[in-house]
């Protein structure tokens, strides 16, 4: 019987990258090495004890994962673990980003501010895939997944930046699949419709966040909001042997998120009760 193989997923202890990882041990049945901040470690025992659940090994790393250094440190890290060309499945799932106005407002966003976000949202999966092949820690046919959200198909009140790190996480995606699909990687992005968790309620604060699920469950088709679960099993699916020929793809998974709130707002009286 062959090795599992194993799934790097950064910002792993939280949301969608918990959910994830708890997934993947499930089905195709990864061994998890998760990279987190060490800012929920509830949820970072959860996802330890999930994975173990389902029968594989779990080695959960706390530091910054958003720089070149730490992402190669990261890897090395990996390799003692789980020892060379193991990673089947890398996931990007980071959430850390500043909200605010570019020029309005009292305090526009500031340098800092824009750099420590597309650090974190956009150029860390690019030293982490840097890092992988370098160290020659990706397996025959690995597969490499970002995953970004309906914010860069709307101008949603104070989100530019994470629109715009999404938005070159997604000309990343494209440019390492054609670079990395000669090898026999694979490498796509997951646009997922929203979801509530521990970040977006951070960012948004409670009341904007109903509001915005509340016009959301009205105006989507399915008369709901995607779900966590949901994501992660298609984050399974797309690790596994059907998925092998997506490349270069922005995986549309948002339920027509954006397409129907438009809808809602010009005609309200359509709109789901």
């Amino acid at each position: 019987m062959s090795e599992p193989g194993w799934a790097v997923v950064l910002g792993a202890s939280a949301g969608t990258g918990a959910a994830v990882s708890a997934g993947l041990a499930q089905d195709p049945g990864l061994n998890v090495f998760g990279v987190h901040r060490g800012n929920h470690p509830v949820g970072a025992a959860e996802v330890t004890d999930a994975v173990e659940a389902a029968g594989r090994q779990v080695h959960l790393r706390i530091g910054d994962a958003a720089t070149p250094e730490s992402a190669q440190a990261g890897v090395d890290e990996l390799i003692a673990v789980a020892g060379p060309r193991s990673v089947k499945f890398f996931v990007h799932s980071i959430a850390c980003a500043s909200v605010g106005y570019l020029i309005e407002g009292d305090s526009p966003l500031r340098p800092r501010q824009v750099h420590r976000t597309f650090d974190a949202m956009a150029h860390s999966f690019l030293w982490w895939t840097q890092a992988l092949v370098r160290s020659d820690a990706l397996a025959a046919d690995a597969r490499i997944l970002g995953l970004s959200n309906p914010l860069t198909d709307n101008l949603l009140g104070p989100t530019s930046l994470i629109a715009a790190s999404k938005a070159a996480l997604e000309v990343y995606v494209r440019h390492l699949a054609k670079e990395l699909g000669p090898h026999g990687h694979r490498v796509n992005m997951l646009k997922f419709g929203s979801v509530i968790t521990k970040a977006s309620r951070t960012t948004f604060g409670d009341d904007v966040l109903e509001r915005h699920q509340a016009l959301l469950r009205r105006a989507i088709p399915a008369g709901r909001t995607c779900e966590m679960d949901e994501v992660a099993r298609l984050v399974s699916f797309l690790a596994g042997p059907h998925a092998s020929w997506f490349n270069g793809a922005t995986i549309d998974f948002t339920g027509a998120e954006v397409q129907s709130l438009f809808d809602a707002m010009v005609y309200p009286e359509r709109s789901r009760r």
